[in-house]
């Protein structure tokens, strides 16, 4: 498979050939923390995410019309920068994310929402018991790290008037891989795949 730049701009070829660079020189954890200035430069930058990529979407894998637009993905699944759009009001199932990465807020604000395991989880039998360890208020440019198992698990609501825009760069095709939700009270899972509200998935056959 060859890389797709759906947003192709010398700004987001940029950054991910910054991207590339990092990973290619350091390990993981190291490279995440040398991209922090790139990314929180991406997102101070209010002019390059086309206002098609800031729109909620009528269905999607997520619901209430949260929309994941695809920007980039690498050829070998590696890699994907998009952006999820959650509308006023709405919130994201709590989920997690199977990945590394670096997410920020772009636009609008959010309430998050960070959980840990706990116990043994059993997702084949839906038993996935989690306990409530953070809440954040999020305003546009602040960012967080994902390093599973390390706030791997969240969910986010929206708490402005108009939709909240966050920017994802995370180390799988996050819109066609296999994750879980969660429900917390009752310490149950499922296994869900959110889609691209643009793109479809090179795959759709479950593994």
């Amino acid at each position: 498979m060859s890389d797709e730049f759906i947003l192709d701009t010398p700004r987001v070829r940029a950054f991910i050939a910054t991207v590339r660079e990092a990973l290619a020189e350091q390990p993981v954890a190291e490279a995440l923390a040398s991209l922090q200035p790139a990314f929180v430069d991406l997102l101070a930058d209010q002019s390059w995410l086309p206002d098609e990529y800031m729109q909620p979407a009528a269905e999607g894998g997520m619901g209430g019309g949260i929309a994941t637009w695809l920007l980039f993905r690498s050829g070998d699944g590696g890699l994907s920068l998009f952006s999820l759009v959650v509308p006023p009001g709405s919130a994201t199932p709590v989920h997690d994310h199977l990945a590394w990465g670096l997410v920020g807020l772009y636009a609008g604000e959010q309430d998050e929402r960070v959980y840990r395991r706990v116990g043994e989880h059993d997702h084949e039998a839906g038993h996935a018991p989690l306990e409530l360890v953070e809440q954040n208020h999020l305003r546009p440019g602040d960012f967080y790290l994902l390093m599973p198992p390390e706030g791997d698990i969240h969910s986010v609501a929206t708490v402005s008037s108009g939709p909240s825009v966050s920017i994802h760069m995370l180390g799988n095709d996050t819109g066609c891989t296999w994750r879980h939700a969660y429900e917390p009270d009752a310490g149950r899972s499922r296994a869900f795949k959110s889609g691209w509200s643009n793109v479809p998935c090179r795959d759709d056959e479950r593994p």
